[in-house]
């Protein structure tokens, strides 16, 4: 058995018993990365330096009262847009490809302080901004089960490092999707928490009312381990919720006896690939054999999904990127001989195809004579789109559907295409839009590929969530399949 197979309360007891050290899980994760990244490329800097110092102090605290906590020792990797102090971080845009931060985002922080080691920063769509990792202004990521394949977006390189077994959990961030789309393709489980419930300080704004950090795990209890290390109120950051944080380990009960499941016809409709509708069912079965209740219900309003969220993505990223301009940090065009022409060379060298694509967008919805008719209408579409989720809620407790309409496509499939490409999100982005939070659980694989079963739940009722996906893990074992790399 992998020690990448292991779960954290099982690498926990090794090291709390000093059957193994933290350098020697770091070795192996840097082994692994050795091994296999050349052919997944999720990594797009290793901290292999910092991580071996890192290793050599937490293994002089074992067998002390220093060493505390679940996560004590274990190799993590972070998404590239996310704030770590003196380790690159480049939002996978060459605009950042000399940036250091000088701050840890507040997650960060708290990995920091739960004594993870940060092996390197993961690959991604350029500034978040993608469903397929093609967008990286680097290289693209691919898909542990199939390397032809995409991992899905924008945290990509999040989802595939743990799906290859590079190391054992990773953070990624959501605002339409891009935590759960690329769980869903690699086979792993990916968490988008309550809008609030985690910290974005740190975290590079793409759309601020939508973004959310969440972790990327290989079972549900990992991810709830995770969570409960990074969730919290954090006074840096304005939007983040005051609300008590609950046990979320409490909750990995296995029952789900009485607990009534909605499933939207929306969901398992037309678009749905019938292989993908039939692995939902039979999660439907299983749920249902355990006691539980499922009704077809309807989230009428989710058709206007994809176009409420990119007109208003959009537009808030064309107001977040424009701090991008060539002046303060990241890198600086050689071509100007003035400072309009230092922004205009800067952004136009610096930025790839679909960041301009959005910022474009986004900045025509926002223009006069065009704000009432396009980004004030969204904004009245978002609120339909969130009562029709508060009226299920009402009477059931989870609402359940596959992640993504299709299985993983091929490496350039889609990119001539962006309309198609945005279609791919139309069941995780109403998730975003209605600021709840959702978790998508492997079951079952088709031609080969993993499907992710969606399991949405009510506002800072995360444990719900992990309550239904950690009794249907327990009852099924497609947690259990690995890519053979």
């Amino acid at each position: 058995m992998s020690l990448f197979d292991k779960k954290i309360s099982e690498l926990h007891e090794l090291l709390h018993t000093k059957e193994m050290k933290v350098s020697e899980l770091v070795d192996a994760s840097f082994s692994r990365i050795q091994q296999v990244d050349e052919k997944v490329k999720a990594f797009l800097t290793l901290n292999e330096e910092g991580a071996r110092e890192q290793a050599k102090l937490l293994d002089s605290k074992m067998g002390t009262d220093e060493m505390r906590g679940l996560l004590f020792g274990l190799p993590i990797g972070v998404k590239d847009n996310i704030s770590t102090k003196g380790l690159r971080t480049t939002n996978g845009s060459q605009l950042l490809a000399n940036f250091e931060p000088v701050y840890d985002a507040t997650v960060v922080q708290k990995l920091n302080e739960a004594e993870t080691v940060t092996i390197g920063k993961l690959n991604m769509d350029e500034f978040a901004m993608g469903s397929s990792n093609e967008n990286s202004g680097f290289f693209q990521t691919r898909n542990p089960w199939n390397t032809d394949y995409v991992p899905g977006g924008s945290s990509g390189g999040s989802a595939a490092s743990v799906a290859a077994g590079e190391v054992f959990f990773s953070l990624g961030s959501d605002t339409g999707g891009s935590i759960r789309q690329p769980a869903a393709f690699c086979g792993v489980v990916g968490l988008k928490p309550t809008y609030g419930r985690v910290s974005r300080f740190g975290l590079t704004a793409f759309a601020s009312s939508l973004d959310q950090i969440g972790p990327i795990t290989n079972t549900v209890e990992d991810n709830a381990f995770l969570l409960q290390a990074i969730a919290g109120h954090d006074k840096m950051d304005s939007t983040s919720a005051n609300v008590d944080k609950q046990d979320y380990t409490a909750a990995l009960t296995g029952d789900v006896k009485g607990l009534k499941i909605a499933v939207p016809k929306e969901y398992i409709g037309e678009g749905v690939d019938e292989e993908v509708k039939n692995r939902i069912m039979e999660a439907l079965k299983v749920l249902e054999g355990m006691g539980a209740e499922w009704e077809e219900v309807s989230l009428p309003h989710s058709k206007y999904g994809v176009a409420t969220y990119y007109l208003l993505a959009s537009s808030e990223a064309s107001s977040n990127l424009a701090r991008f301009d060539g002046v303060r940090y990241g890198v600086r065009t050689e071509n100007a001989d003035n400072l309009l022409e230092l922004y205009n060379h800067t952004r136009s060298e610096g930025f790839g195809d679909e960041v301009k694509r959005r910022i474009m967008l986004g900045t025509f919805a926002l223009s006069s004579g065009f704000y009432d008719a396009y980004y004030k209408k969204a904004q009245k579409v978002r609120t339909l789109i969130k009562n029709d989720f508060d009226q299920v809620f009402e009477k059931y407790d989870v609402i359940l559907g596959p992640t993504t309409p299709t299985t993983a496509f091929k490496v350039g499939e889609k990119t001539d295409d962006p309309l198609t490409m945005y279609a791919n999100d139309i069941l995780t982005i109403p998730v975003n839009l209605a600021g709840v939070p959702a978790i998508s659980v492997p079951c079952g694989l088709s031609n080969g590929l993993p499907v992710g079963l969606q399991i949405i739940g009510k506002a800072f009722d995360e444990s719900t969530i992990y309550r239904v996906a950690h009794a249907y893990e327990q009852a099924t074992d497609h947690h259990q399949n690995k890519p053979e790399l």
